[in-house]
Parts: C-alpha cells; sequence; structure tokens
C-alpha cells in the first residue's frame, strides 16, 4: 500500500467521523422521555366512567403507559407494581391510585382494560380514549409510543417507553420510576410521597 494511498484512506475516514460528529445526533435512551415533560391533569375512559386526575386530589398516582397485547413489558411491570401495593398496609393503599394508560385504543376497550389491570391489582384502573386523546396525554408525560406494521395474521406490536409516572398528592408529576426497578423500590417511592400527606393513625 502506497504512502499516498494511506494519506487518503486516513482524510477520508477522518472526514467520516467529523460528519458524524456534526451531523449525528443521538436519540433518547430506550425509556427516556424525548423531552422535559411536566406532566398534567388528563380525562380519559375506564370500563366504570370517565377518569379525571383531578379528582385523585390527595392520593399518590402511578400512570402507566402501555397495551394489553405486550408481550413482555407491560406485564412484568404491572407484577411489580401490584407486588408494591400488596405491601402496603390498607391505610397507605386508600391513599394510592394506579392508572394504566392504553396506548393501543383500536383493541384495548375499557372493559378489555378493567379485565386485564384486575388480573395484577384490583387497585389498578385502565384507561383509554381516542387516538388524540391518548396521544395528548403521552405529550404532557413524555412517553413515547409507535405502532409497527402489521403481520400477515393482522397482529401487531406497539413499541413504548417503559417509565411508570409518579404523581404526588397536590397531583404534580414528583418522579418517574424505571423499569425493572424492584417492587420494594417502587413501594418506597410510593411511601415518599404518600407519608406526609398520611392521616395520622391510618398507616
Amino acid at each position: 500500500m502506497s504512502q499516498r494511498f494511506l494519506f487518503f484512506l486516513i482524510l477520508a475516514l477522518a472526514s467520516t467521523a467529523i460528519g458524524l460528529a456534526l451531523f449525528w445526533q443521538p436519540g433518547p435512551a430506550p425509556g427516556q422521555p424525548p423531552t422535559p415533560a411536566a406532566g398534567g391533569d388528563f380525562v380519559l375512559r375506564s370500563a366504570d366512567g370517565p377518569i379525571d386526575t383531578q379528582s385523585l386530589r390527595g392520593k399518590v398516582v402511578l400512570v402507566y403507559f402501555g397495551y394489553t397485547y405486550c408481550p413482555d413489558i407491560c406485564p412484568t411491570t404491572l407484577v411489580t407494581i401490584g407486588e408494591a401495593l400488596k405491601s402496603l398496609t390498607p391505610g397507605e393503599r386508600q391513599r394510592v391510585a394506579t392508572i394504566f394508560v392504553s396506548v393501543d385504543p383500536q383493541r384495548d376497550t375499557p372493559q378489555r382494560l378493567k379485565d386485564y389491570a384486575a388480573f395484577f391489582d384490583p387497585g389498578i384502573i385502565g384507561v383509554t380514549g381516542s387516538d388524540e386523546e391518548v396521544a395528548k396525554v403521552a405529550r404532557l408525560y413524555g412517553a413515547i409510543y409507535a405502532r409497527q406494521k402489521a403481520g400477515d395474521e393482522g397482529s401487531y406490536v406497539v413499541d413504548h417507553s417503559t417509565w411508570t409516572y409518579l404523581l404526588a398528592a397536590d397531583g404534580h408529576l414528583a418522579g418517574r420510576i424505571p423499569y425493572g426497578a424492584p417492587a420494594a423500590q417502587v413501594a418506597a417511592e410510593i411511601r415518599k410521597w404518600l407519608s406526609p400527606s398520611l392521616p395520622k393513625g391510618t398507616s
């Protein structure tokens, strides 16, 4: 290999590297919201009627975005949430609400969501809405999701972020619990925001 050829090869590789550095911007890590999000109140439909987060003031609220046909991440997360809820005292449970927001409103009816959520814990409320309503709520929280192309049999998956969002008793977005956090950590996060508002004698 001539020195001249080697020089131009190095120059080409260096130019490519500089171009990537200038123009390629990595996307958010899996499960990370693409932009900072402040959360906010919303109204979506459950099998038992509309759920308005404003009516949940005084409770710590967990909000999770997923769908009932999810093959692994959603069931794993909901099992963990269910275990965390079961570890709370009856007094603590009264001051916690969990909302499972479907990002697949085409297939997830309110009744299907109710039956699915109850399998993990009867305190989990499944809600849905129109495509536009669900997208608006997801933007409030920085949740992302994308329906993939359907297979030959018509089934499809919906890729989605995996955070569980935690709202304090005053309704503000207090934090995000990452996918894979153990039930003990989820329960500890709930208690951290729950304890200041617990009435005396309920714990």
